[in-house]
């Protein structure tokens, strides 16, 4: 079942819940889904991968949101920010950690024979490449930033 179909099925679930932040979110991801799959260039379809990158980009969203939230002394604002990502970031792979992350570089590192900054974008692309959905690009890039300087 693709990522599409999964969050149709989850939202006539939590309409039978009457779970209403868990529907007004997977709602959201829906419309942004139906947005992608209707854009130009897209020709109706829509692929896991392209469906795990808009909901990285949905979590990541609402994470930001939730922090400016907060600096503005709105808890109640962020509080249901970051319910709406603990449920779009339960569509996510297990994310990696810090260590995981630096072991899986290090790894690329020496299968490129990268030893300097400038060929961090090598590094970058392999990287980001393995650890689609599982890693977020700005940890991936202090990483290497940190092994290759």
């Amino acid at each position: 079942m693709s990522l599409f179909d999964q969050i149709s099925e989850d939202i006539k679930a939590a309409m039978k819940a009457r779970d209403k932040v868990r529907l007004e979110t997977l709602r959201n991801i829906k419309k942004v889904f139906l947005e992608a799959k209707t854009a130009p260039g897209a020709n109706n379809t829509l692929d896991d991968a392209t469906a795990l990158k808009i909901i990285q980009k949905l979590a990541k969203q609402g994470r930001e949101s939730a922090a400016i939230f907060i600096e503005k002394n709105r808890k109640d604002l962020a509080d249901h920010e970051m319910a709406q990502v603990a449920v779009i970031e339960s569509y996510l792979p297990k994310q990696l950690s810090e260590e995981e992350i630096e072991a899986a570089i290090k790894d690329i590192i020496a299968q490129t024979g990268a030893s300097t900054m400038k060929e961090m974008g090598k590094v970058m692309g392999i990287a980001n490449q393995q650890m689609a959905g599982k890693a977020d690009g700005r940890t991936i890039s202090t990483i290497v930033k940190r092994l290759l300087s």
